[in-house]
């Protein structure tokens, strides 16, 4: 087996350049471990709660006992389906903030600035504002990725924008348009009342050409021969064979299989292949490192008035759900119920927002654990940037072996403070008006938790990873010792390799990631094919006027 290109994961990014280097005539194989994505657990938005805690769907992967979290261990959930974890996560569409890409730039990621990847997000989109109020300008109307908003007909969703403005924050009409910062719609990549992942967007399209190869296997290391790579071996069907790359390689298999991959390859930190009885390629001591995530919290309230989602909470309820779902696309099922957001700026001399909210207009877990009071709704909230930085290392030279991952959450005090002013400045937009009647009281952290010691230990037991795991895969100049890939996202070191997708992030950005991993599939495939970057934006984004001397 052997085509110009071998793509190892059908996730985000994998299936964005499937699309884009079919699209260029070349042939293409895929290689995904996972399955299919067909039917309604991960096809209705509503289910979303569903896929992510099944291991049809999921790698199941688990962080290390987490030192500053007293040893908890949280769930990483990561897509083991095509279209990798666009096919099992929130769906919650965010490009990040400009001012993110303008740092990967300074950091050594040379034409990643927002100017230079805004043309990409306009490429990707196929996005409308009729009816919506947003920003079209800054928006793509033709691409494969469908971006819509929910009805946004539960009071309790206006009220949390009403709340926000109240509290003397911004409104945005379209934090994906010039303006992220304030209150507004949520923008989630559901079309006609189903998912629209990946999958559906980039790698069916890609399969029809006919030059598009899909292979499940899993994939043990990348085939090197003097700094060349030439191809991918892999298990599939039980037995370990090569497929051939004529062009190149590129591994696109997450923040956790991409490095894996390369210190079983052999690129890595020597010592540590060393100590795995694995050749050394290419001492690259980043690989792995760098691990980031988003941490959040719930802050559950108790509802007065039966307003919320809870009233679907119950067997005949969900029916009835699955049931309009089924037949039409519609009702409750048919959103993932994130229907409005806020990024706002933690306190004055932030430049950006440094916080995210979803709102949920229902007190529920994603494990779809829901409150025990009943009616209710609840804020997810957590810091943008945190400082902490953990890494994914190997656990054997086992391909099937799950790697270790130590996310050091919580590792720095700014952490800490960040979490207690995400808390305070919630219960602060709980208290306006707008929810005055909807609210009955809080649920948690509750009431009497005010401390800073007794907020701490709340944040201790109960934060929970929003499932962003980037920046294993460090892009940065080539002179970094710490980069793994250059800006052109080739692995420094080895020729005919790449790796493209959320691990080559030098820093996360704000929101959910599977938007610029998108992006960054559609980038990296001008790289791959030696076209020139789409001309760069001259947009200029919004950036509050006082922000140096006003938190709002």
């Amino acid at each position: 087996m052997q085509a110009d290109y071998v793509i190892v994961g059908a996730g985000s990014a994998g299936c964005a350049m499937a699309y884009r280097l079919s699209e260029a005539g070349h042939s293409v194989i895929v290689i995904e471990f996972g399955g299919s994505d067909a039917g309604p657990l991960i096809q209705m938005p509503g289910a979303l709660s569903y896929p992510m805690n099944m291991s049809r769907y999921d790698w199941g992967y688990w962080s290390e006992p987490e030192p500053y979290l007293g040893g908890r261990q949280l769930a990483c959930p990561r897509g083991k389906v095509i279209g990798g974890s666009s096919s099992i996560n929130g769906m919650v569409y965010v490009r990040g903030h400009a001012r993110d890409f303008d740092t990967w730039s300074e950091m050594g990621a040379h034409g990643w600035s927002y100017a230079d990847v805004l043309p990409y997000y306009l490429r990707q989109e196929s996005w409308t504002s009729a009816g919506h109020g947003g920003d079209p300008e800054w928006r793509g109307e033709n691409g494969p990725l469908h971006v819509t908003r929910g009805k946004r007909d539960n009071p309790l969703v206006t009220a949390f924008v009403e709340a926000g403005v109240q509290a003397g924050y911004e409104a945005t009409a379209d934090y994906n348009g010039q303006k992220q910062e304030g209150f507004g719609p949520m923008e989630q990549t559901i079309h006609h009342g189903e998912r629209w992942s990946a999958a559906k967007a980039y790698l069916r399209p890609a399969l029809k050409t006919g030059r598009v190869k899909l292979i499940k296997g899993l994939a043990e290391k990348i085939e090197i021969t003097e700094g060349q790579a030439h191809g991918v071996r892999a298990r599939i069907k039980g037995a370990s064979q090569v497929i051939s790359a004529n062009v190149e390689v590129i591994i696109a298999a997450s923040a956790i299989n991409s490095p894996k991959l390369l210190m079983l390859s052999g690129i890595g930190d020597a010592d540590h292949l060393q100590a795995h009885d694995i050749p050394v390629v290419a001492d690259r001591k980043g690989v792995g490192q760098n691990l980031q995530d988003h941490l959040e919290l719930y802050i559950q309230m108790a509802a007065s008035q039966p307003v919320s989602l809870y009233k679907y909470w119950n067997l005949l309820g969900k029916a009835w759900v699955g049931l309009q779902w089924l037949l039409n696309k519609s009702g409750p099922g048919a959103s993932n119920q994130f229907e409005s957001a806020a990024f706002i700026r933690s306190r004055a001399g932030v430049e950006y927002p440094d916080i995210q909210y979803h709102f949920l207009p229902i007190a529920v877990r994603y494990d779809g654990q829901a409150a025990a009071e009943g009616h209710g709704f609840q804020a997810h909230v957590g810091p943008m940037r945190s400082p902490s930085r953990g890494s994914v290392t190997l656990r054997s030279s086992d391909p099937a072996e799950a790697p270790k991952i130590l996310f050091n959450y919580m590792s720095h005090e700014k952490d800490w403070e960040d979490f207690r002013r995400c808390i305070r400045l919630t219960r602060e937009i709980f208290a306006q008006e707008a929810f005055a009647p909807f609210v009955c009281h809080e649920i948690q952290p509750g009431a009497d938790v005010q401390s800073d010691d007794a907020l701490n230990a709340f944040i201790k037991d109960h934060v929970e990873s929003a499932y962003h795991p980037c920046g294993t895969c460090k892009m940065g100049d080539a002179t970094d010792t710490m980069a793994v890939v250059d800006p052109e996202c080739r692995v420094i070191g080895v020729s005919g390799l790449r790796v493209a997708d959320s691990s080559i992030f030098p820093q996360i950005t704000n929101g959910n990631l599977n938007g610029p991993s998108i992006m960054v599939g559609e980038k990296a495939s001008d790289h791959i094919l030696g076209r020139p970057p789409l001309p760069a934006s001259n947009q200029e984004p919004w950036i509050h006027p006082n922000w140096e001397s006003y938190q709002r």
